[in-house]
């Protein structure tokens, strides 16, 4: 039986369920390992006068305390640019942002002398809102431009325009395990790193700058994260190279790990956004012009920001044809923590902004939007190349939406919910459809290459090590099942070995949803190179002058644990005697395996070309219900749809898409991030940060894959699974943006939908004078920071 295809599951699975899976604070320690905390800025901008550490290197059980100036060799470090410091240097930029490392022999130490470190900073004012870096025209890096036709004059000509702004807040990526690093000192000016990292290679490399080593002495190791949503892509740095600091300079072994408070607090999440847009339309809805502006919240520095503004441009046309486009994106300094990846890189906020258009141009022709959205699909002959040029190939997008709409019950349902709004005086209703396009593969291409290393033993198992980094997802399980298919073998032969820079050099990150195609097809690879080999010595060992066999590798089969010629099946070996006489003739049982993504070529300077191999595609169906009176949301029913090729594991990807649509109906919904007028975040821990709970999941969620074996393009003929569905939650969004449609004249709904941000909604159709209403308006505004008072902050002294 075949192991691709199979539910079989999560090679981690029992040790997640019953706690053994050890993650970087369970790991033992050598008995004079140090612990580590850091000092943070209290302030979210200003200049640092003084620092006076020598109180605090008194402290009993402190065994050092290190600052920018202590750094051997770089400080600052970025993807982009470098411009992020490890620790501040001379400047603050945010609340939270790291000033020293205190190295101690236990946590109570790290308490202590942090209460004696007296740090003097003249504060500056604070840039806390994109307004504000719009008005200032602080902005970071270059800016974006995608644009096709006359967009101007498609507009001015059309039948019906509209125009508004949209704000889509930002989402904490909520990993259960903190940024985390254990770092180890070796010989001739090593150093072992274990970090939760999304990207090793990245770890392996700003370590060694910062210490002033070259790469080869350094190795970063990963064997699990405990989540990771894009949050550890790249911010996974900073705590490796801390720990690694104080390891090159003290010779123990020392940990970090960041409180959920301190992570919170520190590290950046998905981007905010702000989208002033513009459309011309004809009577039917069909879009003939659109103009769209992005304005994202990149926080202190660029980190990854103007990579996830590219994809929110690359996916503002989400699944319709716009034959007149301009998108125009800039990425605003603000003095937040630096902002950075997170599930979906920015397909989010671009899908978002377009589905916000198509509801308000339903609104404004009462139509049902789903018409408006089949007004506007790609099509599958025409009208189906991208604003970037791309063709968008086996489009399934009309198929897909048609079987959701009749699986969903979707017309009748709407008809039944309109129904109820005009008698039910307590719960207002809703209901819409969404289609989702997701493009795959990095948008920077040299990203797009992975690499594996197979090893064969004589008793016919096999080790796999590759670049991904496995935090929940599947990876590993995954690409199990390829290697174990490619010699006929059981899963349970093949073992996937803890990610290992000293293994696979230079890795791109577990990100993009793309790990399984890059990293699964270069084990595939490694494994045609082995299989080859074996085949020979098989077809020698079994050749038979007495039928008539010749030696013909081609003629060999590796089938259920056994190898045998086809033309012979009576006489077999087991796979293990066949590597066994491999080892005794010598032949080679290890093999590399390398992939680089074809095909791929945009060009972000024109704003034209092919970024992505292939599109992953879905709809969702989401029904709402409303409390008038205190604005609380239910999702009673949800559908799914996904085309995901040919499932490599249907059991992973299940709960890759239900578990990737809880998630993105936390950011449309629920999910507040909440700042005061110093900068401090207040939402900074479970208490206070609501991500969905179990009673949060809608009660009817029905998850059907389409049926798809189209996808020749990628390994297994599989598609990425990671990200895609997330977006299908913004239909969640639109749901409530089509209920309240039904009981006020103008909305400008915000995301997330909050009870809060309902409410100020529904307050729109009361007489109630002006005061009253910006009142709800400051109390319930998800997306500019406010005034408050600051409680229980880890960065308040």
């Amino acid at each position: 039986m075949k192991n691709v295809g199979q539910s079989i599951e999560h090679d981690a699975a029992q040790g997640h369920v019953t706690g053994t899976a050890p993650f970087l604070e369970d790991l033992p320690l050598p008995s004079d390992a140090l612990t580590l905390g850091l000092v943070y800025s209290p302030v979210a901008c200003g200049k640092i006068t003084s620092l006076d550490l020598s109180a605090a290197k008194q402290v009993p059980g402190v065994a050092a305390i290190y600052t920018a100036a202590d750094i051997p060799g770089h400080n600052y470090f970025g993807p982009h640019f470098r411009d992020e410091p490890v620790l501040a240097d001379q400047q603050v930029l945010y609340v939270g942002q790291p000033v020293a490392v205190i190295a101690a022999e236990s946590a109570h130490a790290i308490t202590l002398a942090r209460a004696q470190i007296i740090l003097n900073i003249e504060a500056q004012e604070p840039i806390l809102s994109i307004e504000r870096a719009i008005k200032l025209e602080r902005f970071i890096g270059p800016g974006r431009r995608i644009a096709r036709g006359d967009t101007r004059t498609a507009i001015a000509a059309a039948p019906r325009k509209l125009a508004g702004v949209f704000h889509c807040g930002g989402q904490e990526q909520f990993y259960l395990e903190s940024q985390a690093a254990i770092a180890y000192p070796g010989e001739q000016g090593q150093v072992i790193v274990h970090s939760s990292t999304q990207n090793p290679t990245e770890v392996q490399h700003v370590v060694a700058e910062a210490l002033g080593v070259a790469q080869h002495q350094v190795v970063c190791l990963c064997k699990r994260m405990g989540g990771g949503f894009g949050g550890k892509e790249t911010q996974a740095v900073l705590p490796a190279v801390l720990a690694a600091l104080v390891a090159q300079k003290t010779g123990r072994t020392a940990r970090l790990v960041l409180t959920k408070d301190e992570d919170m607090c520190s590290t950046g999440k998905r981007h905010e956004y702000r989208v002033e847009w513009e459309v011309g339309f004809d009577l039917q809805g069909k879009i003939e012009g659109v103009r769209a502006n992005f304005f994202s919240n990149g926080g202190a520095s660029a980190d990854l920001s103007l990579a996830v503004l590219e994809r929110s441009l690359l996916h503002f046309d989400n699944s319709y044809y716009l034959p007149h486009v301009e998108m125009v994106g800039k990425v605003c300094f603000t003095n937040f923590p630096s902002n950075t990846a997170f599930r979906g890189f920015g397909g989010p906020q671009g899908m978002i902004a377009i589905e916000n258009i198509i509801h308000e141009i339903a609104r404004d022709l009462n139509v049902d939007p789903y018409e408006v959205q089949l007004n506007n699909l790609y099509g599958t002959e025409d009208r189906n190349t991208t604003p970037y040029g791309q063709l968008v190939r086996k489009n399934h997008l009309p198929e897909i939406m048609s079987q959701l709409a009749a699986t969903s019950q979707y017309r009748e349902r709407r008809q039944a919910i309109e129904a109820q709004n005009k008698s039910d005086v307590l719960l207002l209703r809703g209901i819409a459809i969404m289609p989702m396009k997701f493009g795959i593969s990095f948008t920077t291409k040299f990203l797009n290459q992975g690499n594996a290393l197979v090893n064969i033993y004589t008793d016919g198992t096999i080790q796999v090590s590759t670049g991904a980094t496995e935090m929940g997802q599947g990876v590993n399980t995954k690409i199990r099942q390829l290697v174990a298919d490619e010699f006929g073998i059981g899963y349970d032969r093949v073992l996937l070995m803890p990610t290992s820079t000293e293994k696979n050099p230079n890795t791109s990150p577990t990100a993009a949803s793309a790990s399984t195609d890059l990293n699964g097809t270069a084990a595939v690879r490694a494994c045609e190179t082995l299989r080859g080999r074996l085949a020979e010595l098989a077809a020698k060992k079994l050749a038979s002058v007495e039928l008539g066999l010749t030696e013909s590798p081609e003629c060999v089969i590796f089938e259920a644990g056994l190898v045998f010629d086809r033309r012979n099946p009576a006489a077999k070996l087991t796979f293990g005697q066949l590597c066994l006489q491999a080892r005794l003739e010598r032949i080679d049982l290890g093999a590399r395996g390398f992939y680089a993504t074809p095909g791929v070529d945009y060009n972000r300077e024109t704003g034209r070309g092919n970024p992505f191999l292939y599109y992953t595609m879905g709809a969702a169906v989401a029904e709402v219900e409303i409390d008038r009176f205190t604005g609380s949301l239910r999702v009673p029913r949800v559908d799914l749809l996904m085309d995901i090729g040919r499932s490599i594991n249907p059991a992973v990807d299940r709960g890759q898409i239900i578990g990737g649509f809880i998630q993105g109906m936390g950011w449309a919904t629920a999910e507040c991030l909440v700042y005061n007028e110093r900068g401090e975040l207040l939402s900074h821990s479970p208490t206070t940060y609501k991500i969905p709970a179990i009673t949060d999941l809608p009660p009817v969620l029905r998850c059907d894959l389409f049926e798809n074996n189209d996808n020749d393009e990628n390994v297994a003929r599989s598609k990425a699974v990671g990200e895609p569905p997330l977006m299908l939650a913004i239909s969640v969004w639109t749901a409530v943006k089509q209920a309240l449609s039904q009981a006020v004249e103008t909305e400008d709904l915000r995301l997330p939908a909050t009870g809060e941000e309902i409410l100020r909604q529904l307050y729109r159709r009361a007489n109630v004078a002006k005061s009253e209403i910006d009142a709800v308006e400051t109390a319930t505004n998800s997306v500019a920071p406010r005034a408050a008072v600051m409680i229980n902050s880890p960065h308040s002294n």
